[in-house]
């Protein structure tokens, strides 16, 4: 069993040093086009009216290629891979890719017809300008192709994925940025923000284009039926259904928290947005990468009974990303002001931006940790086939969320601070609320989560982080008004390098283990 259990988990790290790439590329490309976007639209009021009509998108996204559609097919289609059945996994995918087709283009044709009653009574009643209005209700019906598109590469994605093919599916996201460059760089001279939006459907495009050379790998076997008396396809539907709410829910809150910076101070609706995306970024490449690895091999070993090899799979995936989330977030915290000044400002993109973004960075970082958790054990619910669990939790959690929104916007203006860093503040506690709970129900399930023997390399990290914190809070006193270049990047590389240190002279595993995979993989 040990060797069985060191085997999956070593699994688990290479496919997560292979999305890590990927994402590391998309976090790259994400980066340069936050940086375009700035420059060229600084936190204007038509960059507010972008993020406005680009939260409906961000939501089919998310729902159709970020996780809900995922979370079910994967450990169906998965089952019908470990029983040698290859015929009935085409046919369920083939099911599921018609079913998506249709919704969403019924769903899509509806949102455009009403789409002026959605931006003024949903996504942005806080806009009061009849222009800034129009131009919403206008990039709201050309993103809308986008979502389309989505939902069929979202299904790409997690056919690739339970083939244990994960390197196009992992650079999917940065093709899709690479759709924004394309329009910030040869649409939006001659067209404005609307250039910015058709670069979204471009992304889109690119993002499904990129992974059918895995699929044609694999041989794949298309019917344009929809089978709905298909067992498989029912299941698939029976999973997903809890885990659209779940979806679901945390984009209402992101919504709310749309709908509320819209009647903030000019720029608020854009600053959230640019602050969540720099958050977004190291979540992305440590959390997201090895959960999307971590979940066809989670579900395999449901499939074949072995609960006690999960655990302790789940155990050390956990401790892992522990390890590399609590640095990213503490030194986000330290450095996020010479970090921004460094990335964004230049353009439209001043100094009273930086420090609207940089307010919000500071309380969306303090949840990264948090956010990088939970993307692991939502994924061991999944792989049980729960996703009633998770969703509850969720609903439970975001309606706090929206409960702190006004609370912490309220407050924040009460104090004299800029209430969008409430929206901020109120995403992190929930978001924490939310991990600690599936983690004591996933302890309970499971009898255990096999981080008993890891209680000394856990406080290692923590150790390690405190003491990084310090020498940081040290570094920017000594460098104070020197170059942002000097703080922000030696700020990162030497602040790394310290809690590397730290962390090696208390003997946490991860600084050997990860090392030694990505040696082999460079191999």
């Amino acid at each position: 069993m040990k060797d069985e259990s060191t085997t999956a988990n070593r699994q688990i790290t290479r496919a997560a040093g292979v999305v890590m790439v990927g994402m590391a590329l998309s976090s790259i490309t994400g980066l340069v086009t936050t940086m375009w976007v700035s420059r060229s639209f600084g936190t204007s009021a038509d960059l507010d009216a972008f993020y406005a009509a680009n939260r409906l998108t961000e939501i089919i996204f998310n729902l159709m290629a970020g996780g809900a559609l995922a979370s079910a097919f994967i450990p169906t289609f998965t089952e019908f891979l470990t029983l040698k059945d290859h015929e009935g996994a085409w046919r369920l995918a083939s099911s599921i890719a018609n079913i998506v087709l249709v919704a969403l283009t019924l769903v899509s044709i509806l949102a455009a017809l009403i789409a002026p009653w959605l931006v003024t009574k949903i996504l942005a009643p806080g806009f009061t300008d009849p222009v800034q209005v129009d131009l919403t209700v206008l990039l709201l019906r050309i993103m809308l192709l986008s979502s389309i598109i989505f939902g069929i590469s979202g299904l790409f994605m997690g056919i690739l994925n339970a083939y244990q093919h994960f390197a196009l599916p992992a650079i999917a996201p940065a093709f899709y940025r690479l759709g924004w460059m394309l329009g910030i760089w040869i649409l939006v001279p001659g067209m404005g923000i609307q250039g910015l939006a058709w670069g979204v459907v471009i992304g889109a495009g690119l993002h499904l284009l990129v992974q059918v050379p895995g699929l044609l790998k694999h041989r794949i076997r298309y019917s344009p039926t929809l089978h709905l008396e298909n067992p498989a396809v029912r299941e698939v539907g029976r999973l997903m259904a809890p885990r659209l709410l779940g979806v679901a829910v945390v984009q209402i809150n992101f919504l709310v928290n749309t709908i509320i910076a819209s009647s903030q101070p000019e720029g608020s609706l854009a600053a959230i947005n640019i602050a969540l995306a720099l958050m977004i970024m190291p979540q992305a490449v440590i959390a997201q990468a090895t959960a999307i690895a971590a979940l066809p091999t989670f579900s395999a070993q449901v499939a074949r009974g072995n609960l006690d090899e999960m655990r302790a799979s789940l155990g050390n995936t956990l401790r892992g990303v522990l390890f590399l989330s609590l640095p990213a977030s503490l030194g986000l915290i330290l450095l996020r002001e010479p970090l921004i000044s460094l990335l964004l400002e230049r353009g439209a993109f001043g100094l009273d931006s930086t420090e609207k973004v940089s307010w919000a960075l500071l309380w969306y970082a303090a949840g990264l940790v948090g956010h990088a958790l939970l993307e692991i054990i939502v994924r061991a619910f999944y792989a049980m086939k729960d996703t009633r669990t998770p969703v509850m939790v969720g609903a439970v959690a975001m309606s706090l969320n929206v409960v702190f929104s006004l609370l912490f916007s309220s407050l924040f203006e009460d104090l004299g601070w800029a209430p969008h860093g409430g929206l901020a503040l109120a995403n992190s506690l929930a978001t924490a609320l939310e991990c600690f709970t599936l983690l004591y129900l996933a302890r309970r399930r499971l009898k255990g989560l096999g981080l008993g023997h890891l209680q000394r390399a856990i406080l290692g990290i923590f150790i390690a982080g405190a003491s990084m914190s310090l020498f940081l809070y040290l570094w920017l006193r000594w460098l104070e008004g020197h170059s942002v270049l000097l703080v922000a990047a030696g700020g990162v590389l030497l602040g790394g390098i310290f809690y590397w240190v730290i962390a090696m002279l208390l003997r946490v595993p991860d600084t050997r283990e990860l090392p030694e995979i990505l040696l082999q993989r460079l191999r």
